[in-house]
């Protein structure tokens, strides 16, 4: 499965942006997805997952309560949300996903396929 991220942008503190992340290849209603960023000179890091049968996310700490998951299997595309946006959140953001993922599981190489990721930056 390819998959690629996008709506990344410009938005200032305090603002919204939702990001997509498109399947091509194969369906993606039987993967798991996972979103994850990495700020310049930082590891990546998990930042929320979704089963390919829905069911409630698990989100990173940093990010609980502010982003929201979730997924239109017949687009597709799997949606991320970021609400309350704080400088701290600017990174590129990637979508990954993966069968068989275990809620909780939350490192980089757990995850299958990658996307390219999409550039947030939050002004202060």
């Amino acid at each position: 499965v390819q998959l690629q991220a996008f709506g990344g942008g410009l938005v200032q503190s305090g603002g919204s942006l939702r990001l997509s992340c498109a399947a091509s290849g194969r369906t993606i209603s039987t993967y798991d997805v996972g979103w994850f960023r990495q700020a310049p000179g930082k590891e990546r890091e998990f930042v929320g997952g979704i089963s390919w049968v829905g069911g409630s996310p698990d989100y990173a700490d940093s990010v609980k309560g502010r982003f929201i998951i979730s997924r239109e299997n017949a687009k597709m595309t799997v949606y991320l949300q970021m609400n309350s946006l704080k400088p701290e959140d600017s990174a590129v953001y990637y979508c990954a996903a993966v069968v068989g993922w275990k809620k909780g599981a939350r490192k980089r190489d757990e995850f299958d396929y990658w996307g390219q990721g999409t550039q947030v930056t939050v002004s202060s």
